[in-house]
């Protein structure tokens, strides 16, 4: 069993101006960038064209760590303080629902652990301490 901890931070339409600045503040490699017009398309969530270059999803390499950063949709709230969350990355997406589980038990869910295009089993939930993880299985990653 692999499992890897990593920040997340989500930004308010600034995102990439947010890569540069932590690729300069941090010597940090970009391992990925990929925009909301990127993605997938559905017509019951249409991307503003105003967010179809905002960053979806960023990865950087910092030393032996992984910053991780994406852009809030216009109209989703974006509180700062809620700002940062907790990102766990398993082999399996049977680890990964197992600690989902875990979780959960006197928490909110605000994503039910499913299948989606760039993971087999993701979630995201606020503990029962109020900590908000992102639960990602991300064979070969973790």
């Amino acid at each position: 069993m692999a499992i890897s901890l990593s920040v997340y931070l989500v930004t308010n339409g600034n995102g990439r101006e947010a890569v540069e600045f932590y690729k300069n503040a941090f010597g940090a490699e970009v391992l990925a960038m990929q925009t909301f017009g990127e993605g997938p398309s559905s017509p019951d969530h249409p991307i503003p064209p105003e967010a179809k270059d905002w960053i979806m999803h960023a990865s950087l390499q910092i030393g032996s760590s992984v910053l991780m950063l994406s852009d809030t949709l216009p109209g989703m709230p974006h509180t700062i303080g809620d700002n940062v969350t907790i990102t766990v990355n398993t082999d399996t997406a049977e680890e990964a629902k197992n600690i989902f589980g875990k979780l959960e038990v006197g928490g909110k869910v605000h994503l039910p652990i499913q299948e989606t295009f760039w993971s087999p089993a993701y979630g995201n939930v606020t503990d029962k301490f109020g900590v908000l993880f992102q639960i990602s299985a991300t064979p070969g990653q973790a």
